[in-house]
Protein backbone atom coordinates (compact mmCIF):
# COMPACT_ATOMS: atom_id res chain seq x y z
CA UNK A 1 0.00 0.00 0.00
CA UNK A 2 2.78 2.54 1.35
CA UNK A 3 4.68 1.99 -2.08
CA UNK A 4 2.11 3.24 -4.12
CA UNK A 5 2.50 6.68 -2.41
CA UNK A 6 4.84 9.23 -2.87
CA UNK A 7 7.96 9.41 -0.26
CA UNK A 8 9.90 12.31 0.61
CA UNK A 9 13.27 12.58 2.56
CA UNK A 10 13.64 14.55 5.73
CA UNK A 11 17.13 16.25 5.48
CA UNK A 12 17.78 17.40 9.56
CA UNK A 13 19.77 20.50 10.66
CA UNK A 14 21.35 21.87 13.84
CA UNK A 15 21.28 25.72 11.85
CA UNK A 16 18.46 25.59 9.52
CA UNK A 17 20.45 28.69 7.75
CA UNK A 18 23.47 27.75 7.40
CA UNK A 19 22.01 24.50 6.06
CA UNK A 20 19.90 26.53 3.35
CA UNK A 21 23.39 28.81 2.45
CA UNK A 22 24.51 25.01 1.54
CA UNK A 23 21.94 23.85 -0.30
CA UNK A 24 20.77 26.81 -2.06
CA UNK A 25 24.43 28.23 -2.96
CA UNK A 26 26.61 25.15 -3.38
CA UNK A 27 23.25 22.84 -5.04
CA UNK A 28 21.65 25.43 -6.17
CA UNK A 29 18.47 24.21 -4.82
CA UNK A 30 15.29 27.09 -5.24
CA UNK A 31 13.05 26.77 -1.98
CA UNK A 32 9.61 26.08 -2.34
CA UNK A 33 8.34 26.54 0.56
CA UNK A 34 8.98 27.68 4.26
CA UNK A 35 7.00 25.50 7.00
CA UNK A 36 7.47 25.30 11.22
CA UNK A 37 11.31 26.84 10.55
CA UNK A 38 12.09 24.63 8.23
CA UNK A 39 12.18 24.59 4.20
CA UNK A 40 10.88 22.49 1.53
CA UNK A 41 12.87 21.67 -1.95
CA UNK A 42 10.98 20.23 -4.91
CA UNK A 43 13.24 18.31 -7.00
CA UNK A 44 12.04 16.05 -10.16
CA UNK A 45 9.90 13.40 -10.84
CA UNK A 46 7.03 15.31 -8.25
CA UNK A 47 10.07 14.51 -5.22
CA UNK A 48 10.93 16.72 -2.44
CA UNK A 49 12.56 17.04 0.73
CA UNK A 50 12.28 18.96 3.92
CA UNK A 51 15.27 20.87 5.62
CA UNK A 52 13.97 20.76 9.24
CA UNK A 53 15.35 22.22 12.53
CA UNK A 54 16.56 19.50 14.82
CA UNK A 55 19.23 18.84 17.53
CA UNK A 56 19.80 15.84 16.15
CA UNK A 57 20.99 16.68 12.87
CA UNK A 58 24.20 14.55 11.58
CA UNK A 59 23.99 11.77 13.69
CA UNK A 60 23.14 8.97 11.13
CA UNK A 61 26.34 7.54 9.91
CA UNK A 62 24.33 6.10 6.92
CA UNK A 63 23.72 8.34 4.06
CA UNK A 64 20.49 10.70 4.30
CA UNK A 65 19.14 10.63 0.76
CA UNK A 66 20.83 10.10 -2.63
CA UNK A 67 19.76 11.75 -6.53
CA UNK A 68 19.62 9.63 -9.30
CA UNK A 69 21.81 11.02 -12.11
CA UNK A 70 21.79 10.68 -15.34
CA UNK A 71 25.97 11.57 -15.74
CA UNK A 72 27.68 11.35 -12.09
CA UNK A 73 30.89 12.35 -13.69
CA UNK A 74 29.42 15.98 -14.61
CA UNK A 75 27.19 15.99 -11.97
CA UNK A 76 30.06 15.66 -9.38
CA UNK A 77 33.00 17.75 -11.26
CA UNK A 78 30.12 20.97 -11.35
CA UNK A 79 29.30 20.21 -7.71
CA UNK A 80 33.10 20.50 -7.20
CA UNK A 81 32.68 23.48 -8.77
CA UNK A 82 30.47 24.71 -6.39
CA UNK A 83 32.57 24.26 -3.39
CA UNK A 84 31.18 20.60 -2.48
CA UNK A 85 33.83 17.82 -0.75
CA UNK A 86 33.17 14.73 -1.71
CA UNK A 87 33.99 11.75 0.90
CA UNK A 88 36.84 9.61 0.03
CA UNK A 89 36.02 6.28 1.00
CA UNK A 90 38.50 3.67 0.91
CA UNK A 91 36.34 0.98 -1.48
CA UNK A 92 36.73 -1.21 -4.33
CA UNK A 93 35.91 0.00 -7.73
CA UNK A 94 36.85 3.91 -6.74
CA UNK A 95 37.77 6.09 -9.45
CA UNK A 96 40.36 9.03 -9.74
CA UNK A 97 37.54 11.27 -8.70
CA UNK A 98 36.03 9.59 -5.95
CA UNK A 99 33.26 7.45 -7.33
CA UNK A 100 32.68 4.27 -6.76
CA UNK A 101 31.97 1.88 -9.37
CA UNK A 102 30.18 -1.49 -7.92
CA UNK A 103 27.03 -3.31 -7.81
CA UNK A 104 25.59 -2.03 -10.56
CA UNK A 105 25.89 1.50 -9.84
CA UNK A 106 28.22 4.68 -9.60
CA UNK A 107 28.32 6.44 -6.30
CA UNK A 108 29.63 10.02 -4.87
CA UNK A 109 29.20 10.99 -1.00
CA UNK A 110 29.20 14.57 0.42
CA UNK A 111 28.64 15.82 3.28
CA UNK A 112 26.44 18.73 3.97
CA UNK A 113 27.30 21.31 6.54
CA UNK A 114 24.98 19.42 9.05
CA UNK A 115 26.67 16.28 9.07
CA UNK A 116 24.26 14.59 6.56
CA UNK A 117 25.59 11.99 4.41
CA UNK A 118 24.25 12.82 0.94
CA UNK A 119 25.08 10.72 -2.37
CA UNK A 120 24.99 10.89 -6.24
CA UNK A 121 24.05 7.79 -7.81
CA UNK A 122 23.62 6.76 -11.54
CA UNK A 123 22.99 3.25 -12.45
CA UNK A 124 25.24 1.53 -15.08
Amino acid sequence: MLQKSPMYAYIPAQDVARARQFYEQKLGFKPTAEVDGGVVYDCAGGTSCFLYPTPNAGTSQASQAFWQVEDIESEVAELKTRGVVFEDYDMPGKDENGIVNQGGAKAAWFTDTEGNIMAVIQGV
